[in-house]
This record gives C-alpha cells, structure tokens and sequence, in this order.
C-alpha cells in the first residue's frame, strides 16, 4: 500500500521504520585469489554496512561475505558465505598489503571509573596475533579514526603500522595544588638534579585550538609508527611546527612517510568539508628526521595514493582559500624523477560526452589499476554521479558507467583490475557492483555484476530537468550556464494524481545532489509529497565556471534559480500549487528563508536544519568565517576584520532582510554543539519570527553538531518535519 498524504503520527512512524532498515554500503576489500580451477579463480570479498537501529537508537555496523568467480575479464558468478555479522567497536581497520594480516584499532569501554582504551589488534588467518593497550603505553592522545587526517597503513615489509594520534598534552594543575612529600631523599639530597617534568602549573586553563565542526578533538596530530614484533610505539620527530600532519602512509622502500600537512597558523580554520585549507605533500625520512616539500605551498592537496609499483603518487589539488569545494587537479608526483605532473585541469564547463570534472571528496583508499598507469575515481556529472578511468600518462578519461543504469555510482575499491562499486537511484538503495575493468583502450566495454541486489521502493518515480536562467538573470561574467532538479514524485494512488510539493535546495553551496538513495526525500515522496531537488548554479558537476558565478551573488542567483524552478515545475507538472512547502540545511536553510521572505505567496510551510540566516554575526562565531567573506563576494585574510561597509553587504545578502515578509509557519531544528552554522543563528531567526506573530516551533537537539545526523535525532527530525508539512499542507 503507498500511504496517501493524510497520515496518522504512527503511519509516518512505521513508513519511517521501514524505509531506515535499509543499510548503506561504506566500504569494501578484496582478498587473495583463494582457488584457480580452468575457467577461473575465485577470491573473496568483504564489504562494510551501515544500519539505523532505531531501538537502540544508533547505528549497527556489519560485514558481508562475497564469493566472487572471474576469469581476468569478466565477472562470471558470486555467492554469500553466510549470514551478515555485527562489527563492533571497531574503529579502523586495514588489511596487509599481501591479504596474510588485518590490523584493527579498537576501543574497549573502561572499567568502573576508568576513561576508554584503544588497543590495536593484529589478526593472521588463524587467530588474534598482538593485541597492544595503546592507552597504557602513553605516547599520545586518542588515535584519529576520522576521514581527514586518520590513517591506518601497514609498511611493505608488514612489519609496522602507521596511525595519527592527537599529541600527548603535559598535565597542568592549579598554583595551589598540594601533595603530600614523597618518602625518602629528595633529588636534590641524593646530589642529582630536580626533574621538571611533573604537571605544570598555571596551564589548566589556557586555550587549545581544534579543527572545528566534527573534529573538535582534533587539535595536534602527530605521526606514531607501531613496531609489531616488539609491540613498541614511536612518535616520529621531523613535521615541521607550524604544520598538522596526516593522510599519511610508507614511502616506497619504507624509508620515511609520506603525508600531508595543513598550515595552521596562525590558526586554525573548520576542515571538515574544506578541500581549500592551505596544505602541501610531504616527506620525512625515519632516520635523518628531514622533512621534504613534495608539491606546491600555496595550494591545497589531498587524497595521497601510492602506485602499486611504488613510484607515483597521485593526488588532489584545489586553489587555497575561495570556494571550500571546487572542480580540483589531479596531480601525479614521481618518486624516482622527483617531477610533478598535472594529469586533469579543472573543467570550466561541463559537456556531455566529455570529462565534467573532479568533485569529490577524496580519491578511493585503492584507485589504482595493476598497470600503475590508469586509475578509477567517482565524480559528480551535473545531477549524476559516475565513475570514470583516468591514463595518467596521456591524461584520457573513459566512462565506466555510460553504458550502466543512470543514478549515482561510487568506487570503493579496486584491486588486481577488480572493480567494486556502489550504486543506487532516489527510488533504489544502495546495492553492491563489481566489475573487470578491460584493458587500456576498451574501458568503454565494462559490464558491471550486481552482488547485492536490492529491489526499488515502490510508488516512487524520478526524472531530471534542466533548466536555463532567463536572459536578465544571466551572470554577466559567466553567461549561458544552466542547471538542474531532479523531481520525485508518487507513482501510485489518488496522491499521485496532483500531490502537494516540497522543495529542497541543498547545502554547501557548493555541494550537488546526484541521482541516489535519499532517506527523507524517499519517505516524504512515499507519503504522498512530490519533492524538487534543486542543483542551482553553483553547485558541483556543472564545471569551474558554475562555481565561481555564485560568489558575490548569493541570495540573489541561487534564491531566482530556485524559483525559476518551483514557478517552472508548477506549470508543467501536475502538482498542488496551493500546497508548497519548503524543507532545507545549512546554506539550503538559507535559502529557503530567502524564499519565505522574498516570496512569500508561493510558500506555505517551511522546515529548516541549522540555517544560516544573519552572514554578519555569523562571521565571528563560525570555525569558517572565510565563507561567510568569499560567498559575500568579499576577500579574506586572517588580520583583516570586516569594515562596517562588508558587515553592511553581508546583512544585506542575508535572509534577516526579508523576515518581516515571511508568513508561512516555520519549524526549526539546531543541534546544540554545531560549529559551523551556530544554533544562535536559528535562534535569532526564531525571535525574530516570533516577535512577528509567524507561527514558530523549535527543536532542540543535544550532542548533535551540524549534520543532525544522531540515528535518534534524525528519526525524531523527519518525524517532525512530516508531521509539520502534514499539519500546515492539509489544503
């Protein structure tokens, strides 16, 4: 049955419990060939999954176990081995380079009063090796299991690992801290000078800078190697000061590591979805300590990966400061020539047919090919997500999936020309992809095998649309771009006749939607809502050119192109004019509050996640106060506060404008610890909105930063905003 418009409280909740069962796929690893028999070798396949368990109010991790038979060019069968198992407290782990040894960073609740512990487990074929208290050992903080400076890498002779761990900090006590003496001499009685090494006075207060929003732990990473046999750690010595370490691993002849390093001073900006952050490749040698500059200081790099051959290292670039996400480089450095190549530029536009560009977050853990000449990446593709090979010698690129079902597709390994993937539609989630990639020249022949099928959500249909902005708003530097939403909407039953819409610009700005499986639009197109995902200009997969016109122009460019859309779909959709609503986070809680305020007579509900909504106070609160200067249209530099004519342009561009405009009920959701967009930005627009008589609701969510994305916070989240738009959308 496809739930109609009109829901009970307990309808939502059990179309929300079903649709949150089904797990997302975050990573996969091939084993060794196990059994050659004619025909083919058979090897295994591990893959990593994610549930929401709402009971328990978290989410599960599990693995899966695949057995995959190929013959070098295709893949011809596979098969489970067994039932699905719970991973628990597992938060890294890697296997060797030879598939003989996993390596498995654990945390393990203390006991009684007692602070977690983290040990590092290393496993062979039959049992648990080496399990070392790297707590008890105290040569540093908690290890980094983040995806921006976390590591873990074995050396190629498999006889060390290398993590990043947050600097030991000494222990500080008050001026007025007492302890009883010690029994016995004293050093200064027994003839040896007084150690000054127990805790320091008067530093129990002062201010350690961090990373920002989700890395709030993070302030000092250092470099620790692990020496298995003799269950040692080493903190390695050589990072230069005014640089935080990480992305690290063993460099070719495991005579130094590799890694990357971010500028801090003179301090520290938010990191976490900000490939702009002044950094620069890396090279310290184990035993001289020497550190060496591998690429460019004045831009920003990433995503450092080792051929399989040991002599290229394929990376990540951006320009430092601007947009925090942009259409970046892909660099190769040769370790023997000492030569930096650039493989792709950015791409000003983007063309069917042709390359559209890098956009991506990182670069998979294994990308390349066995050659040690092409490897495979994932790229937004305007509203699509494809996958690609890149011959990093020539610079050609070849689609993998231009022949594959349209929606969004990401690698998530490739190992001997073993390429696995995930992929997944708005009406589809995410299943398990594997193919051969061909030989050099035929990459275009790629059949992809599904290992994990997963059968569409019913009642549910997607299309995209494009759309070209009308001449007056054309952006006068950058004119012809276009851009795209991708509409869902039900299928089935008498709310698929004229459902009411929502609309949902994204975040960023400079982020996209693609074609994927999307718990909340999903849900909300199940109960009867058609839902507009609106990729305006600026948004990644349309080319360098559609990033750079939004800067200087937001709420302006982006709030006409959502507009333009919403007015658009109205007139060629059968849809409920009457009955529209808007849902966004972040930047799209920004412009859905422009919206409300511009134009008021559209819109009749509105939900908002952590909106920005006042760029002027934003600015000294935020850990990115570069955004709120650059997407004004601003410069900035860390020893230049805005003049009153920059607050004045930033207030201006801000939904603050427009409140007293705004008449349609709004229902705010701000996580108490957000860094990013700071919960008194909600609040003010809460006040504001309340002195005006607009019916208003917020809620409040503890131990949630900017994401919302607690299992308990993001159930009770779409609750609420269900049952809102069901309230003030009745008709």
């Amino acid at each position: 049955r496809v739930p109609q418009v009109l829901l009970s409280a307990e309808e939502v909740a059990e179309l929300y419990r079903e649709l949150s069962r089904h797990p997302g796929l975050s990573a996969a690893c091939l084993g060794p060939d196990v059994l050659t028999q004619p025909g083919g070798k058979y090897c295994s396949l591990r893959t990593e999954w994610s549930q929401r368990d709402l009971a328990r109010a978290e989410n599960v991790k599990f693995c899966r176990q695949h057995l995959i038979f190929h013959d070098g060019a295709s893949v011809a069968s596979s098969g489970h081995i067994g039932p699905c198992s719970e991973i628990k407290d597992e938060l890294l782990s890697r296997e060797s380079p030879s598939g003989d040894l996993k390596a498995i960073l654990r945390k393990v609740p203390g006991k009684e009063k007692e602070k977690e512990k983290q040990f590092l487990e290393i496993w062979d074929q039959n049992r648990k090796a080496k399990s070392i208290d790297l707590t008890a050992l105290d040569k540093h903080g908690s290890v980094y299991d983040d995806d921006q400076f976390g590591c873990l890498a074995w050396s190629h002779s498999e006889t060390h690992l290398l993590y990043v761990a947050e600097k030991k900090r000494p222990k500080a006590e008050s001026f007025f801290q007492s302890k009883a003496p010690e029994l016995g001499a004293s050093d200064e009685d027994a003839g040896h000078p007084k150690k000054n090494d127990g805790p320091l006075k008067g530093e129990q207060f002062v201010y350690h800078e961090d990373w920002g929003e989700a890395l709030s732990t993070r302030s000092v990473p250092v470099l620790c190697a692990l020496d298995i046999e003799g269950s040692s750690v080493s903190v390695l010595e050589g990072v230069p000061e005014h640089l935080s370490p990480g992305q690290a691993f063993w460099s070719p002849g495991d005579t130094g590591v590799v890694f990357v390093g971010w500028w801090h001073e003179p301090f520290r900006l938010g990191l976490r979805h900000c490939t702009n952050r002044r950094s620069a490749l890396f090279y310290v040698a184990l035993t001289s300590g020497r550190c060496e500059l591998l690429s460019e200081d004045t831009k920003a790099v990433w995503s450092p990966r080792l051929s399989p051959d040991g002599c290229r290292i394929a990376y990540l670039e951006n320009d430092a400061l601007g947009p925090h996400q942009q259409c970046s480089r892909l660099r190769t450095y040769d370790w023997y020539a000492k030569h930096t190549s650039t493989v792709l530029e950015a791409v000003p536009r983007q063309a069917w047919g042709a390359f559209p560009g890098i956009y991506c977050g990182a670069l998979p853990g294994l990308c390349w090919a066995a050659d040690s000449r092409r490897l495979v990446l994932d790229t937004a593709q305007r509203s699509q997500q494809d996958v690609f090979v890149v011959d990093t010698v020539t610079g050609a690129t070849t689609s993998l999936t231009a022949d594959a079902p349209r929606g969004s597709w990401s690698v998530l390994t490739i190992n001997r020309d073993i390429v696995v993937a995930r992929f997944s539609t708005p009406s589809c989630p995410p299943t398990l992809q594997v193919a051969i990639l061909p030989s050099a020249g035929q990459e275009a022949q790629a059949r992809w095998v599904c290992l994990q099928d997963e059968s569409p959500v019913p009642g549910i249909s997607w299309s995209i649309r494009t759309l070209q902005p009308p001449p007056e708003q054309e952006h006068p530097q950058y004119g012809g771009l276009d851009f795209d939403a991708i509409l869902l909407r039900p299928s089935e039953g008498p709310a698929a006749q004229k459902p009411p819409l929502v609309v949902m610009p994204h975040g960023g700005p400079h982020s996209v939607f693609t074609a994927g499986w999307m718990l909340y639009p999903a849900a909300l197109c199940r109960m009867g809502f058609a839902v507009l995902l609106v990729n305006y200009r600026g948004s990644l997969g349309f080319g360098q050119d559609s990033v750079a016109s939004l800067p200087g122009n937001v709420g302006t460019q982006d709030v006409r192109d959502v507009q333009l859309c919403v007015e658009r779909v109205l007139q060629e959709e059968s849809l409920d004019a009457g009955r529209v609503a808007l849902v966004g986070g972040s930047h799209g809680g920004f412009l859905a509050c422009h919206l409300l305020g511009q134009f008021p007579d559209t819109y009749h509900a509105c939900v908002v996640r952590n909106p920005v909504v006042n760029i002027a106070s934003m600015v000294a609160a935020t850990d990115i106060p570069d955004w709120c200067l650059t997407e004004t249209g601003l410069p900035y530099a860390p020893d230049a506060p805005p003049d009153p004519a920059q607050w004045t342009e930033m207030l201006c561009k801000s939904p603050m404008r427009y409140v007293d405009r705004v008449r349609a009920p709004v229902l705010l959701m701000l996580g108490e610890d957000d860094r990013r967009v700071p919960p008194r930005q909600g609040l003010e627009y809460y006040r504001a909105l309340r002195a005006r008589g607009v019916p208003t609701r917020l809620l409040w969510y503890p131990g949630n930063n900017h994401a919302l994305a607690g299992v308990e916070a993001e159930a009770d989240g779409f609750m609420n905003t269900a049952l809102w738009l069901l309230k003030h959308l009745r008709g």
